[in-house]
């Protein structure tokens, strides 16, 4: 595991990064894979207090953090929008304490922004999901302090285990009818 922070910026360049989080981390890991624009996604944490947590510490519930993804991607082929618009497709956001069964503080639906761009892109695409929905969305949109990459094991999960317990019962079922959607 790596204990530096890792920087998340949203100045022009080839590629850009928001934080979002909704459930597992494996979960959002192998949905961003889907979405093409998207050039890199890395595990961690954030919106906690504890500097460079670990898995460990985190499923304890008492550093703050969330379970999240750092969402790298190509404004010139994804718009910032169209990441934060997927986002409300691959989790409940109306879920309190978690998603699905994975229950608790670091299962939260949250979106940390980097920048007032980031901010009012998450609140746009907020307001108008909630127009969509009959519950309330429970999402946070926090300002991005600190990303925390995760354990190396937790990297590339889905992809790397497909056969095991959870990635076939919860992940895949995700990954299909997200692959369906996106091919319409």
């Amino acid at each position: 595991m790596s204990t530096k922070a890792v920087a998340v910026s949203n100045q022009s360049k080839a590629t850009d990064s928001i934080v979002v989080g909704g459930g597992c981390f494996w979960c959002l890991d192998a949905a961003y894979k889907l979405l093409p624009g998207v050039t890199h996604v890395t595990c961690g944490y954030s919106g906690g207090t504890v500097p460079a947590p670990s898995y460990e510490q985190v499923c304890t519930e008492t550093t703050g953090h969330a379970e999240v993804v750092k969402v790298d991607f190509d404004p010139a082929k994804v718009s910032l929008d169209k990441v934060i618009d997927y986002f409300w497709e691959v989790h409940d956001p109306t879920q309190v304490g978690g998603q699905g069964e994975d229950m608790g503080d670091q299962y939260r639906s949250i979106i940390l922004y980097a920048g007032d761009a980031q901010r009012a892109a998450a609140e746009a695409s907020k307001a108008g999901r909630q127009k969509l929905l009959s519950d309330p969305i429970t999402t946070q949109i926090l300002p991005l302090e600190k990303f925390w990459p995760a354990e190396d094991y937790h990297q590339d999960y889905f992809e790397k285990h497909p056969d095991r317990t959870y990635c076939s019962l919860v992940i895949k079922p995700k990954i299909d009818k997200l692959k369906h959607k996106l091919g319409e």
